[in-house]
C-alpha cells in the first residue's frame, strides 16, 4: 500500500483485531482521519497494579501511548510498522474505566516517521501522552521460493 492508501475504520478494526493483545485490550477504532486515529480501550481489572488504590499500571498507558500512534500511521501505510523510539508522558493516575486514545502523524517520511498520542479517562481528563518513531521503509520483497 501506498501513503495515499485510504483505510475505513472498519478495515483498521479488522487489521487491529487481528493481534491476540489487542483482543485482551478491547481495543475498538472509534474514528480514522487522515493520518489520525481515536480507539478506546475496554478497562480490564488486571490493569490494576495497586489493588488498594485501584490505579492503572503505567505499561498499559505506554503500550496504548504506542499502538495509537502506531495505528496512525497505519492509516497512511496500510500495514503495521515497527517502533524505533518512544517516550512516554504520564500526567495523572488512570483510575478504573474505559480509556480513550487519540493518535496523529506527526511527519511521514519514506523511511522514518513519527507520531503521537495521548490517553484519556471517560470524562476527557488527560492521563498519559507521547511521541513514537516508526520504520515506514517499505516492506522486503519475499523471498524467492527455491
Amino acid at each position: 500500500m501506498t501513503e495515499t492508501t485510504k483505510l475505513s475504520a472498519e478495515d483498521i478494526q479488522a487489521l487491529l483485531s487481528r493481534g491476540p493483545y489487542h483482543q485482551w485490550l478491547g481495543l475498538r477504532v472509534l474514528s480514522v482521519g487522515e493520518g489520525e486515529i481515536e480507539i478506546a480501550a475496554t478497562w480490564r481489572e488486571e490493569w490494576v497494579v495497586n489493588p488498594e488504590r485501584r490505579y492503572t499500571h503505567g505499561g498499559i498507558l505506554a503500550a496504548l501511548v504506542d499502538l495509537t500512534a502506531d495505528w496512525a500511521l497505519v492509516s497512511k501505510t496500510g500495514r503495521g510498522v515497527p517502533t524505533i523510539d518512544l517516550r512516554v508522558d504520564y500526567h495523572r493516575a488512570a483510575m478504573p474505566g474505559d480509556l480513550v486514545a487519540r493518535g496523529k502523524v506527526i511527519k511521514f517520511g519514506s523511511s522514518v516517521s513519527v507520531a503521537e498520542a495521548s490517553i484519556y479517562d471517560q470524562t476527557g481528563v488527560l492521563l498519559a501522552s507521547g511521541r513514537g518513531v516508526y520504520s515506514t521503509a517499505p516492506a522486503p520483497a519475499p523471498a524467492p521460493k527455491a
